[in-house]
C-alpha cells in the first residue's frame, strides 16, 4: 500500500484506540484491492485466511443451499466480514461478492488473532463489531417474521431513503433480484409489491423509484427504531 493508503486505513472504526505500531503491524500484512463488481470474495465453507473492510463499493453476503440462494445483508464502507470465522479461526458461514466495483482492505486472519490477543483496544473494537453484526441478525430476523412482504419493502425504500440524504426521487442502489433476496421474497412477489405501492403514492419506474407521499408511505411502513433504526 501507498503511504497515502496507509494512513486512510488507520482511520478505520476497527482501529479505535488501538496502538499504532499494532495498527502498522497488521497494515502491512494486509492487501489493498480494487475489484470490479460481480467477483466472489469469500465462498462459503472455505477457511477464513483474512478479515475484510469494505473501504468502498458495496459488498453482497449470501448463503446458497441446492438450487437456491438468498441474501444475508449489503455492507458498505467501514462494514467487516466475516469477523467470527476470523476470530473462532472457523470456515465462513456465508459468500461474498462485490456489488459495485469496491475497494477492499483483507487483513491477515493470523494478524488480526494476534491482536486480538494482545492489544485490549483492538479486542474490544471487534467485540463492539460483532455485538452491531449481532443486533443486525436480530433486526433482521424480527423485520422477517413480523413484517409482510410489502411492509419490508416499504420500509427498506424509507431506510434506503434516508441513507442518501432524504431526496424523494432516487435509483436503486442495485438490481431488483438482489433485493428482493435481501428482503426475502421471490422477484415475482417484489414486482406485485412495487405495483401495490402505487396505492401509497409511490411510483416505480424501471430502477426510479419517486415517492409522491411520504406520509402514506410511512403510515405503511410504521418504522421502529428497534428494527429500523441502525443506531439504536
Amino acid at each position: 500500500m501507498r503511504a497515502d493508503e496507509i494512513e486512510q486505513m488507520r482511520g478505520l472504526r476497527i482501529f479505535t484506540g488501538v496502538e499504532p505500531q499494532r495498527v502498522d503491524a497488521m497494515l502491512h500484512a494486509s492487501f489493498l484491492q480494487r475489484f470490479p463488481a460481480g467477483v466472489e470474495l469469500v465462498r462459503e465453507g472455505e477457511p477464513a485466511d483474512f478479515l475484510h473492510v469494505v473501504v468502498d463499493g458495496k459488498v453482497e453476503v449470501f448463503s446458497d443451499y441446492r438450487d437456491r440462494e438468498s441474501t444475508v445483508s449489503v455492507l458498505g464502507p467501514g462494514q467487516c466480514f466475516i469477523m467470527a470465522a476470523v476470530v473462532l479461526d472457523r470456515v465462513y458461514l456465508k459468500s461474498a461478492r462485490s456489488l459495485t466495483p469496491a475497494r477492499i482492505l483483507m487483513i491477515s486472519a493470523d494478524a488480526v488473532r494476534r491482536c486480538f490477543a494482545d492489544d485490549a483496544a483492538f479486542a474490544r473494537c471487534l467485540a463492539c463489531d460483532l455485538a452491531e453484526a449481532y443486533r443486525m441478525v436480530v433486526k433482521e430476523l424480527k423485520n422477517q417474521k413480523l413484517r409482510s412482504g410489502l411492509e419490508r419493502l416499504a420500509n427498506w425504500l424509507l431506510a434506503y431513503q434516508t441513507e442518501i440524504g432524504g431526496a424523494s426521487r432516487f435509483e436503486l442502489p442495485f438490481e431488483k433480484k438482489v433485493l428482493a433476496s435481501r428482503l426475502g421474497m421471490a422477484p415475482e412477489v417484489l414486482s406485485r409489491s412495487f405495483a401495490a405501492l402505487v396505492h401509497y403514492k409511490v411510483k416505480v419506474t424501471g430502477a426510479t423509484i419517486d415517492i409522491r407521499d411520504g406520509d402514506a408511505l410511512r403510515n405503511l411502513a410504521k418504522p421502529t427504531p428497534t428494527i429500523d433504526d441502525p443506531s439504536s
